[in-house]
């Protein structure tokens, strides 16, 4: 087994649950059980948030510069600790080790670097005019994390939340809670205050719930299904509480006409297979023109033939995934979509672990089902387009906005294409991924930015004194 804490972390200590219940991890490569978290409920929550609102006036009057120092140790010991964090997110998501160490952790220690220098040069104190403008925390805020990027979610929210000034309570999802543990101890050791950072494992209708709907929750930041963000919202909004939802995605991958599309397909397709597809901004519908429509096909379904379940292409993260995924595959067959290559069954030769196909449809309509909803697997839906009105009618065609990409003959047509698209962040021509850049989205897909300034912006709140 993992190695796991059996508390949770409340107020600087590790604390048993309120409730002596424990919630199972599971190895999605194996179906094996690896480890056990304690269920905390609605009185471990409310020990969190009293011991985060204790906290938050001597955080809150800490300097910047030793915020900034904090995190940055933080950084530090992450970095000492890469290889131990892939190997955790590994066991409890499935990932390939690899791309455990390439993205799980390295990307949230790049993160956590950016907002070690953020907090040390941001301007919380402004003069305009006969008015002096400061940044001020918001006060407790009450983080809910998804398990497809585990650790990236929690840096992503705590960073900030810790760099403004303010006090956490997080609650980690239950598939993957051994990667939050270790995070924990991070925190403890880079010298981060009894109370400013608080653990709860446990169910997102328990713990989760209490944390959302706690009257001594001033922020709740959540990223997940758009389904659960709505509630949030509804509750926070009763409560006029500030809210940050990073929600659902449909993303378009547009290929114009002239754009190297040999290149195009094969990012796109990597683009939507990382991480066994289970990336809310993954480019999931390929928007191609007529002409080449047939050529970008046979170029998705050989690239999809490089990703062999159990080696390149992990499982998805549990059981009720994968039959949630392999359910969105018949339902494309049954709407007439053309199954270029995967499908439901399960993989030959892996009768153990929760994989998927990796799965290309061809022919595919707007208004379809698997061309309209997120399905969180290795799926990709190759549409066609006539002209560019009706490429850019059908990338903004859903209820989503979070990502997207565009690729054109030149930067400034594929730029023009992208300042119309309804989303929160577009890659152009392949542009690589920056950790300062804000990432969000527009209608469906959320409420609010994370990541660099625009991040840390959404834990402070604006008080102006007139002299």
């Amino acid at each position: 087994m993992q190695q796991a804490h059996d508390g949770l972390f409340i107020d600087g200590k590790w604390s048993p649950a309120a409730a002596g219940e424990w919630i199972d991890v599971v190895d999605p490569a194996s179906e094996q059980v690896i480890g056990r978290v304690p269920a905390g409920d609605g009185r471990d929550v409310d020990a969190a948030v009293r011991a985060a609102r204790a906290a938050l006036p001597g955080w809150a009057a800490t300097a910047p510069a030793e915020r900034a120092a904090v995190l940055a140790a933080a950084r530090d010991l992450m970095a000492e600790r890469k290889e131990e964090i892939a190997a955790t997110v590994t066991a409890e998501l499935g990932s390939p080790l690899r791309f455990s160490a390439a993205v799980h952790a390295a990307l949230p220690i790049t993160v956590m670097g950016t907002y070690a220098d953020l907090a040390a040069e941001f301007a919380f104190e402004e003069r305009i005019g006969n008015s002096r403008v400061f940044q001020e925390p918001v006060g407790v805020v009450g983080a809910i994390t998804p398990w497809n990027y585990p650790l990236h979610q929690i840096v992503a929210k705590v960073a900030p939340a810790l760099a403004a000034g303010c006090t956490v309570v997080l609650k980690p999802a239950e598939d993957t809670p051994l990667v939050a543990q270790l995070f924990a101890e991070v925190l403890e050791a880079a010298g981060v205050p009894a109370g400013v950072f608080n653990l709860v494992t446990g169910l997102g209708p328990v713990a989760g719930q209490a944390l959302a709907e706690h009257p001594d929750v001033d922020m709740v930041s959540f990223t997940g299904s758009t389904a659960v963000g709505r509630r949030i919202g509804a509750a926070a909004g009763g409560a006029v509480k500030r809210v940050a939802l990073e929600l659902g995605g449909k993303s378009a991958n547009v290929i114009l006409p002239g754009a190297d599309l040999a290149r195009a397909v094969n990012v796109g397709v990597a683009n939507v297979f990382a991480n066994s597809g289970q990336t809310c901004s993954a480019w999931t519908r390929m928007l191609v023109d007529a002409a080449r429509y047939e050529e970008a096909v046979e170029l998705a379904v050989a690239a999809a033939a490089k990703y062999v379940p159990g080696e390149r292409l992990g499982p998805v993260v549990n059981a009720k995934q994968r039959e949630r995924v392999r359910g969105y595959i018949r339902k494309g067959v049954a709407e007439g979509a053309r199954l270029a290559t995967g499908g439901p069954e399960a993989p030959e030769g892996l009768t153990t672990g929760y994989y998927v196909r990796p799965t290309v449809f061809a022919d595919v309509e707007p208004g379809m089902v698997i061309a309209q909803e997120e399905i969180f697997g290795p799926v990709i839906v190759l549409i066609r387009y006539e002209d560019e009105e009706d490429a850019l009618r059908i990338a903004n065609g859903t209820v989503y906005g979070l990502a997207g990409a565009v690729w054109g003959a030149d930067e400034e047509q594929a730029v023009a294409f992208a300042r119309r698209m309804d989303t929160g962040q577009v890659d152009i021509n392949g542009g690589r991924f920056n950790a300062r850049a804000p990432f969000g989205g527009y209608k469906q897909s959320g409420v609010g930015r994370e990541l660099g300034a625009h991040g840390l912006a959404e834990y402070l709140q604006t008080k102006s004194l007139q002299l």
